[in-house]
């Protein structure tokens, strides 16, 4: 006889709204869990009703705070761990620290190996991930990794807008795998941006391999932290002859000056997932700004995972 055991979804307050959304996708309510701080600062987690022997994913993306959205994910790992969870899955719609991914320099620290040994170390049984900053971070862990594109939800949007002549645009050398697999099913041609950088945060457009002379661009990238990457290699596009410019990531971080320098910039329209929630900020370029919902793609996932069944077909 099998036993058919209870999905529960938790999560911390990195997205709440996200985890509330593929909950409705999957029609059930959210685990109820108090998660906040002591005086000190320190993080509290209760958790509210009984998780012995069930399947339980946590929906909690490394969001600013980086570092409290990652103490809450794992504190909550270990509350579960210690209630008796059957399965325990970190739902990370974001990995931060991704960046560092390896040693660029000497004597500089591997972040994404060490925050995916601190998800392991906690009890963690799998991990569902969204566009990893690199691929090669599914064998940082030692437990099961589902690795999801938000690719289809920005496809759908995409083939929407009627698009003719597109060059689907690398804003670097690192995304262009990325920027083909995409150029491909949109049956458009591709773009790279030649990019010299002088410092982390900072980037200097140097200059462009491909045709970008009176098509529509699109300069796609899997995150936009502060900004500077797109709205130079934009630039760089409308000097070149591009005409409409849109930018896609899954990840809107839109940290610093970000907004500001979107604002500023010749993009025309810049389309990002409900992966992070938006800052309030997000409000003063909201003309120009379009979210998609990834809740319905992470709820599949969860799903499927849930029922043991094979998620391979939504690893596009």
């Amino acid at each position: 006889m099998t036993m058919v055991r209870t999905l529960k979804i938790f999560s911390g307050n990195a997205n709440k709204g996200l985890a509330e959304a593929i909950c409705k996708y999957l029609k059930m309510p959210l685990g109820d869990a108090a998660v906040s701080t002591f005086s000190d600062g320190e993080i509290m987690v209760q958790l509210n009703e009984n998780v012995r022997g069930m399947d339980i994913f946590i929906v909690q993306p490394s969001t600013n705070p980086v570092n409290r959205s990652i103490m809450e994910l794992l504190i909550m790992i270990d509350a579960l761990k210690r209630s008796s969870a059957y399965r325990i899955t970190a739902v990370l719609p974001y990995f931060g620290y991704a960046r560092q991914d390896r040693k660029v320099q000497p004597r500089v620290p591997i972040t994404a190996k060490l925050v995916a040994d601190l998800i392991t170390a906690a009890g963690a049984n799998r991990v569902l991930a969204m566009d990893l900053h690199a691929g090669q971070i599914q064998g940082f862990f030692n437990i099961p990794v589902d690795h999801l594109y938000a690719t289809p939800v920005i496809l759908e949007y995409l083939n929407k807008l009627g698009l003719k002549d597109l060059v689907v645009v690398s804003p670097d050398a690192g995304g262009v795998e990325r920027a083909r697999a995409f150029a491909k099913r949109l049956k458009s041609t591709l773009a790279i941006v030649d990019k010299r950088r002088d410092g982390p945060n900072i980037s200097e457009v140097m200059n462009i391999i491909g045709e970008v002379e009176n098509r529509d661009a699109l300069l796609l990238d899997d995150m936009i932290d502060t900004a500077g990457t797109i709205t130079q290699a934009a630039e760089a596009i409308k000097k070149r002859g591009g005409k409409r410019i849109l930018a896609a990531c899954t990840h809107g971080v839109l940290s610093g000056k970000a907004i500001e320098r979107l604002n500023n910039s010749v993009i025309d329209e810049i389309i990002m997932t409900d992966s992070i929630p938006l800052n309030d900020k997000y409000k003063e370029c909201k003309k120009k700004i379009t979210v998609l919902s990834v809740a319905p793609l992470l709820g599949e996932a969860i799903k499927r995972i849930h029922q043991e069944e094979s998620v391979s077909s939504l690893f596009v």
